[in-house]
């Protein structure tokens, strides 16, 4: 019977389950930059508070997209229960800098994803995330660039007000990114 139930899906059990810790991890990450949000608005850094409202959405947006690829797959996709955000931080960059921790611990995981895929042949879902990569190459830049910004202002008399104006114009244009041609763009 368990070979019948696994004929609905394309998935191997450890691709389904490993895409499913995924889900969880980005629910995870979205209620953190909500907490981060919540934060940055209570001592008064609108910037930031915006900043991290839009990366939690972004977030949710990237849980609901691996979620429904699981179900398209004919897997199960399951609502992670989310536990232990931090809602206390010492400072401005303590926060960017957990950002930042936390965009490395999602890359890692996405690789990780990609290693099973292609240690069972899954190419469909190989391919699904590749998205995922790129999207993880600009999360990593844009939290690098603001957590330098720290160092480059310093967070001395205005300088805590001038990265709150800063952070928002950190982008990633992907000028050095390679297509896949092999290119740069």
């Amino acid at each position: 019977m368990k070979d019948l139930v696994r004929l609905k899906t394309s998935l191997t059990q450890e691709v389904e389950a490993i895409l499913n810790e995924q889900v969880k991890i980005e629910a995870y990450s979205s209620s953190k930059y909500l907490a981060m949000a919540s934060w940055c608005g209570e001592k008064g850094f609108k910037n930031s508070e915006d900043f991290f409202m839009k990366q939690a959405e972004e977030e949710r947006a990237h849980m609901l997209k691996i979620f429904r690829f699981i179900g398209d797959a004919g897997g199960k996709p399951y609502s992670p229960e989310v536990n232990n955000i931090p809602h206390e931080y010492g400072s401005l960059r303590d926060i960017f800098e957990a950002a930042l921790e936390q965009e490395i611990g999602v890359s890692h995981a996405i690789h990780r994803i990609v290693n099973v895929c292609r240690k069972v042949n899954d190419y469909t879902t190989e391919h699904f995330m590749q998205w995922f990569i790129k999207e993880q190459l600009e999360e990593e830049f844009i939290a690098r660039r603001q957590v330098e910004l720290f160092d480059v202002i310093g967070e001395g008399g205005q300088g805590l007000y001038l990265i709150d104006q800063a952070i928002t114009k950190v982008v990633y244009d992907g000028a050095m990114v390679a297509t896949e041609g092999g290119a740069a763009e």
